[in-house]
């Protein structure tokens, strides 16, 4: 490490292949949280969700799904809304999530992003709600394919720490693609939900054991290491 001057070698830990095979699984499913960005009656994201979580379901995961109707603006209410609240726990409680908004203006929606927005980056109760867990990305779109919305989704979950899975789902004219009872028509696009869906679980399945470790970082082992020499080397207390 001579040549490494400005590392703090008590914080530097060689990479662990054990900790990377991980403890045993968890012997609960796959929990996983669906968020979804319109409020409308006839909502296609919604009903892209809730196909997601059916197919979720069948391969052994146990879902649930966030209403945002009634959830405030940031800022707008204190963090003991029962809203936020239900948002909170809920993020806590999962171990993958999975995002699907309409595109707006060429971007997520305002419900979409008010969703992400509650949930914060520092922990709740020593827990951050999302680092660590996965993401699978979907939209739905009016008109012709797009991908700004998933896109952008894309970088958001990497700002909240969370293992963004690589495929993703983005459905075209989606008017077209949904029956009367808000049930998905066989096509392409529905082949590649059950995909998204199908690759979420195996990250997740491959991750949650391991999540901790995979998100320790190195920058935050010396902070913590600084703080406790300051804590323990007072002068006087």
């Amino acid at each position: 490490m001579n040549d490494l001057p400005n590392i703090d070698i008590n914080s530097l830990q060689p990479i662990d292949l054990n900790a990377l095979g991980g403890p045993p699984q968890p012997d609960h499913k796959p929990r996983i949280l669906m968020l979804y960005g319109s409020l409308r009656e006839r909502s296609f994201s919604r009903f892209m969700t809730e196909e997601g979580a059916r197919i979720l379901e069948a391969l052994g995961a146990d879902v649930k799904i966030f209403n945002p109707s009634g959830l405030p603006l940031v800022d707008e209410a204190n963090l003991d809304h029962d809203k936020v609240q239900e948002l909170r726990e809920l993020s806590l409680w999962s171990e993958g999530q999975v995002w699907s908004s309409p595109e707006r203006h060429g971007a997520m929606t305002g419900v979409m992003k008010t969703q992400i927005d509650w949930l914060p980056l520092a922990p709740i109760g020593g827990v951050r709600p999302t680092q660590g867990r996965t993401l699978a990305l979907m939209q739905v779109c009016g008109g012709s394919q797009s991908f700004n919305t998933v896109n952008q989704m894309r970088i958001l979950g990497r700002w909240m720490r969370m293992i963004t899975i690589p495929n993703q789902s983005s459905v075209a004219k989606a008017w077209n693609e949904f029956d009367d009872e808000g049930r998905m028509k066989p096509s392409p696009f529905y082949n590649r939900v059950v995909d998204v869906m199908e690759e979420l679980m195996k990250f997740t399945l491959l991750t949650r054991a391991q999540s901790a470790y995979l998100t320790d970082r190195y920058s935050e082992r010396v902070e913590s290491r600084e703080e406790l020499s300051k804590r323990v080397n007072q002068s006087a207390i």
